[in-house]
């Protein structure tokens, strides 16, 4: 039914953002990049849309959340919880906010941070032995 998934999300800085997420080891599409925006490649079928507030803004005429406001937690499944504590680590170590304590529940290991612009990623592993 659904082929893929596009998050279209409002950014601030594009050469910021593209800067912090390389580091943490995401790649992005140049066919579907411009001064205005670019395609950060999440996973298989799963994309960001990174655009620049001015470019976001023409797609609704709506205004952009306040990013002191939370409109949604954008969750990310890890191969494993030294990864999920790897990424978050780099997530913090380039300077993003760090949302919570690492929460380690056995059968899960999860920790999140906040980028430049507010959004709000959380990171979590969950043994497939559980599922």
């Amino acid at each position: 039914m659904i082929n893929s998934i596009f998050l279209n999300m409002p950014i601030k800085d594009l050469n910021k953002s593209v800067e912090f997420f390389t580091a943490l080891g995401f790649t992005f599409n140049q066919q579907f990049t411009s001064e205005e925006s670019t395609c950060m490649i999440i996973g298989e079928n799963i994309y960001a849309m990174l655009c620049i507030e001015e470019r976001f803004k023409k797609f609704l005429d709506k205004p952009i959340a306040d990013p002191s406001t939370t409109e949604m937690l954008i969750s990310l499944s890890c191969e494993s919880s030294a990864k999920v504590r790897e990424l978050a680590e780099k997530a913090f170590e380039l300077g993003s906010k760090k949302i919570n304590e690492p929460e380690d529940n056995g059968f899960m290991f999860s920790w999140g941070f906040e980028d430049f612009d507010g959004h709000v990623w959380d990171l979590f592993w969950l043994d497939p032995k559980h599922i």
